[in-house]
């Protein structure tokens, strides 16, 4: 049984809500990306993680793959929402036809938007990073769709929980930077802002 943070949500606005972004080795990936990687552990135990992302924050967003799409939804509470990352360009793997394109990301939770705010779409369509130092990172425009898909504020409190290249850290200092007019402190997203 999962746990109704219905309760934390409301408290949660005076001092900032607790986002997660959870992008894990993808089942079946962990040793063949991350193998050598200094904190590898192995497989990702999902049931566990989900059970965590419920108990430990208002909400959250958990990337997958398609192929096991199905396998997480069975552990999500119901009220997930699943969008899409959809990639315009991708990398096309040897006698694979049709193509993997885009990920699923998992949601749940996260602040109402009222109708004076832009109506953000459950997809985004962006290319995917090269030469990153890690299989899998994220490109900004995609963490950003996250961060207002989840309705994140500056003052919130997001967690990566799997920082790998640290790129979804600092594609949420870019962003909260651009939310307040701050200067931006990481240079790695920068030029994402434009």
């Amino acid at each position: 049984m999962l746990p109704n943070l219905a309760g934390l949500q409301k408290l949660a606005y005076r001092d900032g809500m607790r986002f997660a972004i959870a992008d894990p080795p993808y089942i079946g990936q962990a040793a063949k990306h991350y193998g050598d990687h200094p904190d590898y552990a192995g497989e990702v135990d999902h049931d566990e993680l989900i059970a965590r992302l419920c108990a430990d924050y208002h909400a959250w967003a958990l990337c997958c793959s398609s192929p096991s799409l199905q396998t997480i939804l069975a552990l999500c509470p119901e009220e997930v929402r699943v969008g899409a990352w959809v990639k315009p360009f991708a990398s096309f793997k040897p006698g694979v036809n049709p193509a993997y394109a885009w990920e699923p990301v998992i949601f749940y939770g996260g602040r109402k938007r009222g109708r004076d705010l832009p109506t953000v779409r459950d997809w985004v369509a962006e290319n995917i990073t090269l030469k990153k130092g890690l299989s899998g990172v994220k490109p900004a425009a995609f963490c950003f769709w996250l961060f207002e898909f989840l309705g994140c504020e500056p003052g919130d409190h997001l967690h990566d929980l799997f920082p790998g290249s640290g790129a979804v850290t600092a594609a949420w200092e870019s962003w909260c930077a651009r939310k307040t007019g701050a200067a931006i402190q990481s240079p790695l997203f920068a030029e994402a802002l434009g």
